[in-house]
C-alpha cells in the first residue's frame, strides 16, 4: 500500500518534497485539488467535503496512510475525518495533519515566550495554531500575521526582485510592531519556503525560522517507528504518482517550481 500526500493546490509538494528526499523508498501518490483552490476563502463544510473527497479518492488509489499538506484543510476537517469518517468507513487507515507537530516544534524553542506565525488569512482566522498552542505550550504567546501576498507571488513564479522584498518588509514589520520579544517564526503556509532565501535576508538572524517541510517529515519518520502495524503495510518501489483535479500542464509546470525537477500528473475527478 503507498503513502498519500493530499494538498488544496501546490504547496504541500513543498511537504512531499521533503518526504520524497528523506523517505524515498516508499511508494507515494500525491493529490492536489487545484481546480478548486485556494480552500483559505471556503466556508467549514466546503473545505471539509472537498478534503474527504481527496482523501477517500487516495484510499481507493490503495492508500494505508495520508498526510493532509495542507494547513487550512488540516485546521478544518482533519479532526472530523479522524473521529467520523476513519471509524465508519476506513478503521485500519490514518490520516495525519501537519499543524501538530509544527505547533510542537514552534514552542519547543522559545526563550523569550513570544513566538510568530505567518500563513494565509484562512489560517489565521481557523485559530488552530492559537488552541493547539495552547495544549502544548500554554505559557508561550502566538502572533499571528496573514501573508495574502505571498501565494500569488509564488505560484507567478516571483521568487526575489522588489515586488517579493517589499511585501515580505511589510509583513515582518507588521508582526514585529507587536512584539518586541519574538525569537521564533513558523512559516505556516507550504508555499512560503520557496521564499526562505529571501525571508532570511530581511529577517534578523537572532530570529528562528521554523519552515514546515523541515518539521513534518521526521514527524513522520516517528510515527511509521512507533506505529509499525502501518509501517509494514507499505510497499517499497520508491515509486510516485502526481494526480491533479486541474490541466496537468498547468500543474507539470508549477511542480517544477516546488520540487526543482520534472514531474507528470495525471487529470483525476473527486466527487
Amino acid at each position: 500500500m503507498k503513502v498519500g500526500v493530499f494538498d488544496s493546490g501546490y504547496g504541500g509538494l513543498s511537504i512531499y518534497g521533503s518526504i520524497k528526499q528523506h523517505l524515498g523508498q516508499y511508494d507515494y501518490i500525491y493529490l492536489g485539488d487545484n481546480a478548486r483552490t485556494p480552500y483559505g476563502n471556503r466556508s467549514f463544510e466546503a473545505i471539509l467535503k472537498f478534503t474527504t473527497e481527496g482523501v477517500r479518492y487516495l484510499f481507493e488509489q490503495d492508500c494505508a496512510l495520508i498526510i493532509i499538506a495542507c494547513n487550512t484543510a488540516s485546521a478544518k476537517a482533519l479532526r472530523t475525518i479522524q473521529q467520523r469518517v476513519l471509524p465508519v468507513s476506513y478503521p485500519d487507515r490514518r490520516v495525519l495533519g501537519i499543524i501538530r507537530p509544527s505547533v510542537e516544534e514552534l514552542g519547543m524553542y522559545t526563550k523569550t515566550g513570544v513566538v510568530a506565525l505567518w500563513g494565509t488569512e484562512g489560517t489565521v482566522k481557523s485559530m488552530s495554531f492559537v488552541m493547539e498552542l495552547e495544549k502544548f505550550y500554554p505559557k508561550v504567546k502566538l502572533i499571528q500575521q496573514a501573508c495574502p501576498m505571498l501565494v500569488p507571488l509564488v505560484e507567478a513564479g516571483e521568487l526575489s526582485g522588489e515586488g517579493v522584498d517589499y511585501f515580505l518588509s511589510k509583513y515582518w514589520e507588521e508582526t514585529r510592531s507587536r512584539s518586541d520579544a519574538i525569537d521564533t517564526l513558523l512559516l505556516a503556509c507550504t508555499h512560503y519556503p520557496l521564499l526562505l532565501d529571501r525571508i532570511r535576508a530581511i529577517i534578523p538572524k537572532s530570529i528562528r525560522i521554523l519552515v514546515q517541510s523541515g518539521i513534518v517529515t521526521p514527524s513522520l519518520a516517528d510515527y511509521l517507528r512507533r506505529h509499525p502495524e502501518i509501517e509494514s503495510r507499505l510497499s517499497r518501489n520508491a515509486t510516485e504518482r502526481f494526480l491533479t483535479t486541474d490541466h496537468p500542464e498547468g500543474f507539470d509546470r508549477l511542480a517544477e517550481i516546488f520540487l526543482g525537477r520534472a514531474v507528470e500528473s495525471e487529470n483525476v475527478e473527486l466527487s
